[in-house]
This record gives C-alpha cells, structure tokens and sequence, in this order.
C-alpha cells in the first residue's frame, strides 16, 4: 500500500533542550522576557505602594498538583536573619514594579504585622486551620492595579 506522506522530521535533535526547532530558542535556566528563575525571585525587595521597603521574598511555595505558585513567604523584620519572621502572601497579591525593582503589594506595614506568621524551621501549614486564617487575613487580595 502506497503512501505518499510528507518527509517527517524530529520536533527537536535528539538530546537537544531545543523549544522551537524553527528559532532555535532553547531552555531558559535565567530569565526571559516573561519568566524568571526562582533562585532570581528569592531576596527580592517587596515594597507598599508607598514604595516602603516591608522585607524581600524569601522563598515562594509551589502547589504540586495544578504547578501554580500558591504563596511568596515573605521575610520581615530582623537584622541578618536573626528574629526575622515569615509571612506567607498570596501570590496573585504581588504585582512586579521595574521601577522599584521590586514586587508591590497592597498591604501596609501594620496589616502584615498582624497577619499569621512563623519562625524560621516551623511549618505553619501543618497547622489545621493555617490556611483559612491566611484567607480570612487578606479577604481574597488580589494584586493591586497597574
């Protein structure tokens, strides 16, 4: 049986990390226009939007079914990571600002002051009920306007 089908070739050479095999645009392991490397995202400043300085990101937790960041931990507080505190936000909270060279949040130093915490090792979210008093806390937050 005769088949008169187009010559196939490979999505990308074998071996290769190669996204676009017409572009030629390989893996990005930094940062792009849009995406950044997480280990580039830790220590990055967070501001109010009055531009005050509340901590940097310390880490940001990832949801392992649906792969979408869930929280940024914030730390607050302390001098050279003595008595500094977390404070995890819900990322749709945080709007980057190339101008601060940081992320904004809506929020102002006292309403993360009495927001849900922990110290350094502690896992919070162990904790029944952690969750729903992050959610009660910042009432759905959404990261302010551009």
């Amino acid at each position: 049986m005769p088949t008169d089908l187009p010559k196939e070739r490979a999505l990308r050479p074998p071996g290769s990390l190669e996204l676009d095999p017409s572009s030629g645009e390989g893996v990005a392991v930094d940062e792009t226009g849009r995406l950044i490397a997480s280990n580039k995202v830790e220590g990055t400043p967070v501001f109010n939007g009055s531009g005050e300085r509340l901590g940097s990101v310390y880490n940001f937790m990832v949801d392992k079914v649906s792969g979408q960041v869930a929280y940024a931990v914030l730390s607050f507080g302390g001098f050279l990571g003595i008595g500094e505190t977390y404070h995890p936000l819900p990322w749709n909270a945080l709007t980057y600002s190339v101008e601060l060279g940081g992320y904004v949040v809506d929020l102002d130093r006292e309403t993360l002051e009495g927001a849900p915490t922990h110290g350094p090792g502690e896992d919070p979210f162990s904790e029944p009920g952690y969750g729903e008093r992050l959610k009660g806390h910042y009432g759905g937050r959404k990261a302010p306007a551009a």
